[in-house]
């Protein structure tokens, strides 16, 4: 089947050359500036014919794939809708919208969908590696749903389907496990900063640490995978963490700090601490909050 991929970022770029490397022929990519996807044409044969996001009268795929960023999709779409002559297959891929948003599509014939990778895509070319063993969420009406199905199995990936209404919720629990884990790791460097290592550094010394943790989840629930100050209900270390971090970083960070505190507490509680010493950390992470500026 022909597709035509429209907004070649990282991610439309990615799925661009994985999908051209499982045998579909990328016929278009579209885009604002046609020298942005010239190199992501370079690894896709045979070579695709670059639009411009003027040129949507041109498109005549079988697939369609709308990548641009979420306030863009809505544009895109209505531009299709005027302009496709074809009752094609049209997928967008963001994680937060629904199928819904591609109404107009419907309207006129094509099988609308999405279909989101939760994946993080950080360079297009390195990203079209990632997609195998990867879950896609995928939803739209059933013919849609089949054909998405059928692309995540050919990409090496594995699907799940929710109710449309759940979108961004679903979108919310993605944020936290990979912008938000970013954010985290980005905290914890800078309070290892704080001990006179650079940044660059901090982060090197980090990683084995982090690699380690998500290893543990991937064989462990997260109240098993839970390990140190908080699995030991240790309320004289976490003592101390309250002390430097109040000296040493914003009252933003010790925040986060606390309030991460109480999740590990109620994670140590499933592992089956003594709630007594659980209910002495807590009054500690309360007093903190309370002294917070």
């Amino acid at each position: 089947m022909k597709i035509s991929i429209i907004g070649i970022g990282r991610l439309g770029g990615a799925l661009a050359i994985a999908l051209a490397k499982k045998g579909y022929e990328i016929e278009n990519l579209i885009v604002r500036k046609k020298e942005n996807s010239e190199i992501i044409a370079e690894f896709i044969e045979p070579k695709p014919e670059i639009l411009s996001d003027s040129e949507f009268d041109k498109i005549s795929s079988d697939i369609i794939f709308i990548t641009t960023q979420d306030f863009e999709i809505k544009k895109a779409s209505e531009s299709l809708a005027e302009n496709l002559k074809k009752k094609s297959f049209v997928f967008h891929t963001s994680g937060s919208l629904s199928s819904k948003i591609l109404q107009n599509l419907k309207e006129k014939g094509c099988k609308v969908g999405s279909i989101h990778p939760l994946i993080s895509v950080s360079d297009a070319v390195l990203g079209a590696e990632r997609f195998k063993d990867a879950y896609f969420c995928v939803e739209g009406g059933d013919e849609a749903v089949k054909i998405a199905k059928e692309i995540v199995k050919n990409l090496g990936g594995k699907f799940f389907s929710i109710e449309t209404r759940y979108k961004p919720l679903y979108h919310a629990s993605a944020v936290t496990a990979c912008g938000h884990l970013v954010a985290l790791i980005d905290m914890a460097i800078e309070i290892l900063t704080k001990c006179g290592l650079a940044a660059k550094d901090a982060q090197e010394i980090l990683l084995p640490l982090i690699k380690s943790t998500i290893e543990n989840l991937s064989e462990q629930t997260t109240a098993e995978a839970l390990t140190g100050t908080f699995a030991r209900a240790d309320v004289e270390t976490l003592e101390k963490h309250i002390e430097v971090l109040r000296e040493n970083v914003s009252a933003e960070a010790l925040d986060v700090y606390l309030q991460l505190g109480n999740r590990s507490a109620h994670l140590a509680e499933r592992q089956g601490i003594s709630a007594e010493k659980l209910e002495r950390m807590r009054e500690k992470i309360s007093l903190a909050k309370r002294n917070l500026k």
